[in-house]
């Protein structure tokens, strides 16, 4: 009996912890959001089915090519629930990445999706790190119609290492992926990290601290 209550207990577990560690499921057709709705909730509120329009569903532009005349020589294109309120509630998005040659989408990280990119043009170099303490950086380069795959929450990058511009295709596990750059959440936090604790942290002086937070 006691085995029968605890295979039980395990199995309500494995569940929870399954629904916890990923979007809402829908329990109806479709949830189109409705951005405009006061309602605060984890997630959206859904739009009233009857109001509901093909142009929920759709979203255009993903065949331009983005500017790429910035820093970090890439940009990205996203289609999340906040462009396509469509995808509200189904665990889905996607992004598309421009690259200048030389151009790199820095290290980040999503908080709530993994992630598969498809090269559609160009050369990347793609990679993660493992979590601490182990810290392993597995990276491969990429050709046109390669795919990689980016596991949820780990730090990721790409790079482009051809000699023209590039593009991927990323599709993400979530309506809201979210993302943090690394170096941005960490030199242009708002307010500012000590530059004790980052120069600690990173084993520098306040003057490179100072450098690199002027930066963000």
């Amino acid at each position: 009996m006691t085995d029968n209550v605890l295979l039980i207990f395990g199995m309500l577990a494995l569940c929870l912890s399954a629904s916890l560690a990923s979007d809402i499921i829908p329990l109806q057709d479709f949830c189109v959001a409705d951005p405009t709705s006061p309602v605060v909730m984890n997630g959206l509120a859904c739009k009233d089915p009857k109001k509901v329009e093909a142009n929920d569903f759709s979203f255009s532009g993903l065949d331009v090519a983005a500017n790429t005349s910035n820093p970090l020589g890439s940009t990205i294109t996203p289609v999340t629930v906040y462009q396509l309120p469509g995808l509200n509630t189904l665990e889905i998005s996607l992004v598309r990445v421009d690259y200048a040659p030389s151009g790199v989408n820095p290290p980040h990280t999503h908080p709530r999706a993994s992630e598969i990119l498809t090269v559609l043009e160009g050369s990347l170099e793609v990679g993660f790190v493992t979590s601490s303490p182990e810290n392993r950086r597995i990276s491969k380069v990429l050709k046109k119609g390669d795919v990689f795959v980016f596991p949820v929450g780990l730090v990721h990058y790409q790079k482009n290492v051809g000699s023209g511009n590039a593009v991927a295709l990323a599709a993400l596990s979530s309506q809201n992926p979210g993302v943090i750059v690394i170096a941005g959440a960490v030199f242009g936090s708002v307010p500012r990290f000590g530059a004790d604790v980052l120069g600690r942290a990173f084993q520098v002086d306040q003057g490179v601290v100072d450098y690199l937070q002027s930066k963000y």
